[in-house]
């Protein structure tokens, strides 16, 4: 019985080491992708889809006084922003972005349904006249 449940601990340990190997290497083989969309608080637009320049003062409050922020595509695609740690200017920046459109570049996550984007590098967009 003893060697029974040695065997499968060692079983459960090794899976669990190769799972963790895994997804070490998927995220070492992840490319940095480019999403272009609307910077939206979290909080507003989960909670009541406020978006747009009319957000905008609402927006820059709310992310600056923490609330969540992430990146809304033209096709309706939610991406929860997160910062780099090795490097957190690029996303400080998008902080003052609210309601603007900008293209944001970094790692896609995905975990549970939810799409997140590190921020390695951002930008606004700029308008063209038209």
């Amino acid at each position: 019985m003893k060697r029974l449940l040695s065997a499968g601990l060692i079983v459960v340990f090794a899976s669990a080491a190769l799972g963790g190997f895994a997804l070490a290497s998927e995220k070492a083989a992840a490319k940095p992708q480019t999403i272009s969309g609307e910077i939206v608080d979290l909080g507003c637009y989960l909670g009541h889809a406020a978006k747009g320049a009319s957000h905008k003062e609402c927006g820059l409050k709310c992310i600056a006084n923490g609330m969540p922020m992430g990146i809304l595509t033209e096709k309706g695609v939610l991406y929860l922003l997160t910062m780099n740690h090795d490097n957190a200017d690029p996303f400080n920046s998008t902080k003052g972005w609210a309601s603007q459109q900008v293209k944001v570049t970094g790692v896609v996550s995905v975990r549970q349904g939810m799409k997140a984007l590190q921020v390695d590098a951002a930008e606004l967009v700029v308008a063209s006249a038209k």
